[in-house]
């Protein structure tokens, strides 16, 4: 009887070395295809990848991934693009052709189709003197050592490293391009990443009305009226300018209380309040202000403006209906 565990660590072993086979044999034919996608990209050209089999779901995934990180891709099914797809090719697209053994039937024939609309081709093979590689302007020979399969014949330790190259590609794209965060979420507009990286502070946090805000005269009594009219966690606390003084949330309530405080409620808030709290400015990203809230550990945070006026104030359970949590 087979060791379960055994076996599958095998894979996982056979997989990484040839992943790292192949990246060590990465060398100038990469930086070159690098090249081409971005001079692609530039002249407003879309980076096409076509395979069929394993290597064509390598194919639709990276095209997918390329998109998702301001790489305009599709996909090409090879059989479909001999009956009419060839329609989404432009000549300033670029192909990139993937077939580990560089002899598929079915995408060789794709090759000199597209290249008499003046489209410049990039083999990825395991074998760098296939036909496929013979009929490309570049290749990149991806050869692995072993397949995880028992036999050598189920595509896996190739279509593993493959996967891996082509997200190489991809992140290099994104960097050399200057591709930021705020323009990914502006890709992802329907998630949760796209959401903390599009909105700012300003969308999401409570203001003019909304806003519990007291002077540091104010006693604690009344400020637990204000936060439970306001349906807050906390009160900001500002000077006669309006600049913010401190911050007097329900946890410090209940601290103070707990320490046996004489006359808490009759107590100006000035007395029990946080002073100089951590704040963000108006403009702030969502992304940046989550973060803050996850490293302070802290529930609720004022919001400034640049001169330091209190003009609105994020509570963590507001969170959930902007889908930031």
């Amino acid at each position: 009887m087979i060791n379960y565990l055994e076996e599958a660590k095998k894979v996982f072993d056979i997989e990484i070395e040839g992943m790292n086979f192949v990246k060590n044999s990465l060398g100038e034919s990469f930086e070159k295809v690098v090249e081409m996608c971005i001079e692609t990209l530039d002249n407003d050209g879309k980076i096409i990848f076509s395979g069929v089999g394993k290597s064509g779901h390598i194919g639709a995934k990276l095209a997918a991934t390329f998109s998702s990180v301001g790489s305009r891709s599709s996909f090409l099914n090879p059989v479909e693009a001999m009956h009419g797809d060839l329609g989404m090719v432009a000549p300033q697209d670029l192909l990139i052709a993937l077939s580990y053994s560089g002899e598929t039937d079915e995408l060789l024939p794709v090759v000199p189709a597209v290249k008499r609309f003046g489209v410049k081709v990039i083999a990825i093979t395991g074998d760098g003197a296939s036909r496929l590689s013979e009929f490309s302007d570049m290749t990149i020979a991806m050869k692995v050592p072993n397949e995880a399969c028992p036999f050598g014949l189920a595509p896996t330790t190739s279509t593993t490293a493959l996967l891996a190259l082509g997200d190489a590609l991809a992140i290099v794209l994104l960097k050399a391009r200057g591709f930021s965060k705020e323009q990914f979420g502006l890709y992802h507009p329907g998630g949760s990443i796209g959401r903390s990286v599009t909105l700012k502070v300003n969308d999401i946090m409570r203001s003019a009305d909304e806003l519990p805000i007291v002077t540091a005269e104010t006693t604690v009594s009344d400020c637990i009226m204000q936060m439970t009219a306001k349906r807050s966690g906390s009160v900001l606390i500002v000077n006669a300018d309006k600049v913010l003084t401190g911050i007097f949330t329900d946890g410090d309530f209940r601290r103070h209380a707990q320490e046996g405080m004489e006359n808490l409620l009759s107590a100006t808030v000035g007395e029990v309040m946080t002073a100089n709290p951590t704040s963000v400015e108006i403009d702030t990203m969502a992304v940046a202000m989550m973060e803050i809230l996850e490293n302070k550990r802290i529930d609720d945070i004022p919001v400034v403006d640049k001169d330091g006026k209190a003009v609105g104030l994020v509570d963590i359970q507001d969170l959930p209906r902007f889908k930031l949590l």
